[in-house]
């Protein structure tokens, strides 16, 4: 049985995302659990709150890395 190449490319996309998924959850526990050491429990909406903003200024920072990175390597090559 021969296995073409877009299917070893689609089985290579969804490991890849089901990896970054998993990657994803633990980070999401990681920061999580770090909060919860200086916010007391059933802090409600506030520490909530606060979860999603420092969350978002990771994901933007990690962002504009990768789109810096992705530009150099994109770059006029000589």
């Amino acid at each position: 049985m021969e296995v073409k190449p877009t299917y070893l490319g689609t089985m290579l996309s969804l490991a890849t995302v089901a990896f970054g998924l998993l990657a994803a959850g633990a980070w999401n526990k990681a920061i999580s659990d770090l909060l919860g050491l200086f916010l007391k429990a059933g802090s409600g909406p506030w520490a909530e709150l606060a979860y999603a903003v420092i969350v978002t200024i990771i994901a933007i920072v990690v962002m504009q890395n990768l789109a810096r990175i992705a530009e150099k390597d994109s770059g006029p090559k000589s």
